[in-house]
């Protein structure tokens, strides 16, 4: 058999080595538009690759050369979030719905506040002598001083936070030893819970509400897998809790020691420890709180008091009438500020512990709900921002601040309201006061600074 002839192709252009005609190279374009051809004579599709449109290809006649465009694909880069980029910006900007909340809610009880401070101080501070307007011009220093305290806890990384998780709670101590030490400490009411630094009187129990909080946000974070191991967790905790409530029921100060033994104890439920050993601690929490409750003699009183306090109007009782009398005028919707009877030096302790009853003689029933709204407000946030964070010693320092704000805030007004017995604790934002305004706008900075750099849903 004669071998078969050759047939006469078309000249073509030498191959590189390792090439096979014009698209032996996967990835490299083809020359023609229609279908190439091999060595062989066998027709092949094209190869998809750079410059080609992915999908079906438009048929040709054979022969006819058609020049398609060279499509080049320009790379892009995308931004990493930073500080530096508009990523970083745009997420500030459009922020999450919880940092608005928690930031509308501060802001609102804050200026709420002002005016209620006026409203009940204006009256007693001529009677002492003073300006009008001597307490207002204060709690304004204070708040100036608060907010640029709450700005700067915002920007502090949690991190930053954490490492003074023994300095904190130790520091405090120290002071809450010096506040007892005759001398050093400031006596009012027959309480000693300052100490003086020139015109500034420092309060160092309000410092211990953030330390516990610190530490024990720590300790959880750090025995996560094991949060009820007894000696790891439960005992350091108690031990912790003892000694601070201890040296704050040495002032005494009964309204704060309760709001760190809540704090403690919420922070435990949250997290996981047994019921078993929650209820037993708490148990025995409870049985020291009630022996320091009936064994001053003040306190026992003001305790049986709360029972019927218009049986006792002209002795233990009379603060929380002419707080009922106080809310009861106010009506729906108030006497307007500076209307209300505490004006007049009605209700005593009208700018601090009371400042509730002022806000329901001013702006009525409604005005005293805006202000449990917004502490409600206040709670749903703080929870949210905690359950959003993956760092679990933020996680748990949310809880633990969120926690003392809401239960200082429903001990305090149901106080007020003879809900509760009367502890002295002043109301969230609201109270006259510069220690307890200031570490408060700390622990709400610290829970914006989590939302802000949180990022927002959807």
């Amino acid at each position: 058999m004669a071998p078969p002839v050759a047939t006469a192709t078309p000249p073509a252009r030498p191959a590189r080595p390792g090439h096979t005609g014009h698209t032996g190279h996967p990835g490299r374009r083809s020359g023609v538009g229609g279908p190439s051809t091999t060595a062989t004579g066998g027709a092949r599709r094209p190869l998809a690759g750079r410059g080609t449109r992915s999908g079906p290809v438009a048929s040709v006649r054979p022969g006819v050369r058609v020049r398609q465009p060279v499509l080049k694909a320009v790379p892009t880069r995308e931004a990493a979030p930073g500080p530096s980029t508009g990523v970083r910006r745009a997420t500030v900007r459009q922020s999450s719905l919880e940092f608005r909340v928690m930031l509308l809610a501060v802001a609102g009880l804050s200026l709420i506040g002002l005016p209620m401070v006026l409203s009940a101080s204006a009256v007693p501070s001529v009677l002492s002598g003073s300006s009008p307007y001597s307490m207002f011009e204060r709690q304004c220093m204070f708040m100036a001083g608060a907010l640029v305290a709450g700005v700067i806890a915002s920007r502090v990384p949690m991190r930053t936070m954490r490492r003074f998780r023994f300095l904190l709670p130790f520091g405090v101590m120290a002071l809450l030893v010096a506040v007892i030490v005759p001398g050093v400490g400031q006596n009012a009411g027959g309480s000693a819970r300052w100490i003086a630094l020139g015109p500034i009187q420092l309060q160092p129990s309000e410092l211990m509400k953030i330390s516990i909080v610190v530490f024990a946000a720590d300790l959880l974070a750090r025995r996560a897998e094991r949060p009820d191991h007894w000696a790891g967790v439960v005992r350091p905790l108690l031990i912790m809790l003892a000694v601070a409530a201890g040296l704050i029921m040495a002032q005494p100060d009964l309204g704060t020691a309760i709001v760190i033994t809540c704090i403690t104890f919420v922070m435990m439920f949250a997290a996981g420890i047994r019921l078993r050993i929650l209820g037993t601690t708490a148990g025995l929490a409870s049985v020291g709180c009630g022996y320091f409750a009936l064994h001053a003699a003040y306190r026992r009183d003001r305790l049986l008091s709360f029972v019927n306090p218009f049986a006792h109007a002209s002795g233990t009782g009379y603060q929380v009438v002419q707080s009922l009398s106080t809310l009861g005028m106010g009506g729906i919707g108030g006497n307007g500020i500076g209307g209300s009877a505490t004006t007049w030096g009605f209700l005593p302790n009208a700018h601090t512990d009371f400042v509730f009853a002022v806000i329901g003689g001013n702006l009525g029933l409604l005005g005293s709900l805006s202000v449990i709204v917004l502490f409600a407000a206040f709670g749903w946030a703080g929870l949210r921002i905690a359950a959003k964070e993956t760092d679990p010693f933020a996680h748990y320092a949310a809880i633990g601040i969120t926690c003392w704000i809401v239960c200082q805030a429903v001990i305090n007004v149901g106080g007020v309201i003879d809900a509760l017995p009367v502890t002295g604790i002043p109301l969230p934002f609201i109270s006259y006061g510069g220690s307890a305004l200031v570490v408060e706008m700390i622990g709400a900075g610290l829970l914006l600074g989590m939302a802000r750099r949180q990022l927002p849903a959807g």
